[in-house]
C-alpha cells in the first residue's frame, strides 16, 4: 500500500503519527512481536459482516473473536468474516490482511474492544506487512468514532496455537 490515502487523511486532521519499520510478518501477535509492541497495544482489523451488515471489528492482537458470544450481543444470527477477494476489492490500496482500523476510510463502520480504549496509544497495520503506525488513542477515537464493545471477543489462548510434536521411539 501507497500510505497516500491514510497519511493525506491523518495530515488532513493534523495528527500526528509515527510509523515503524518492521521484519514482514501476517499474524497479529507476530507483527507485534517484530514491532517491538506488546499484543494488547496492537489493533488487529477484522473484516465481517453481521447479518449481511459490513464493519471493521478492531480486537488486541491477543484476542479472537468468540462468534456465539459476538452474535448475541448484537442481536445477530450470522456472523461471517469476508473472504481475501472482498477484502482486496473493497482495500485496493492494502496489502491483503494488513488494513488499518480507519473505516470512515472505507465507509465502513468500526467496533472496537474497550481494552484498546483504555490504552494511551493505539498501533496498528499501515495497510502492508511491514509497518506500523502509532497515534495516541484519543486522536484515533475523535477520528473514527468508533463503538465500544466488551462482549463477542474472548483472550487468545496461546497453548491451543501450539504445534506439538511427539517423538516416536522404536523399542
Amino acid at each position: 500500500m501507497t500510505l497516500l490515502r491514510l497519511e493525506s487523511y491523518l495530515q488532513h486532521a493534523h495528527v500526528a503519527v509515527q510509523v515503524m519499520e518492521h521484519a514482514a510478518a501476517f499474524k497479529a501477535e507476530e507483527i507485534a512481536a517484530n514491532a517491538h509492541v506488546s499484543s494488547i497495544d496492537f489493533a488487529k482489523t477484522l473484516l465481517l459482516s453481521l447479518d449481511g451488515d459490513d464493519v471493521m471489528l478492531i480486537l488486541p492482537a491477543c484476542y479472537e473473536v468468540d462468534i456465539a458470544a459476538l452474535s448475541k450481543a448484537q442481536g445477530v444470527k450470522k456472523v461471517r468474516f469476508w473472504l481475501e477477494q472482498k477484502m482486496a476489492e473493497k482495500f485496493p490500496d492494502c496489502e491483503v490482511g494488513a488494513a488499518p482500523p480507519f473505516g470512515v476510510l472505507y465507509g465502513l463502520p468500526v467496533m472496537i474492544a474497550r481494552e484498546l480504549t483504555l490504552r494511551e496509544h493505539i498501533y496498528f497495520n499501515a495497510g502492508n506487512h511491514h509497518q506500523v503506525m502509532k497515534m495516541d488513542y484519543l486522536d484515533y477515537h475523535d477520528l473514527v468514532m468508533p463503538t465500544t464493545i466488551s462482549q463477542g471477543y474472548v483472550r487468545r489462548n496461546p497453548a491451543r496455537h501450539i504445534h506439538v510434536h511427539h517423538a516416536h521411539f522404536s523399542h
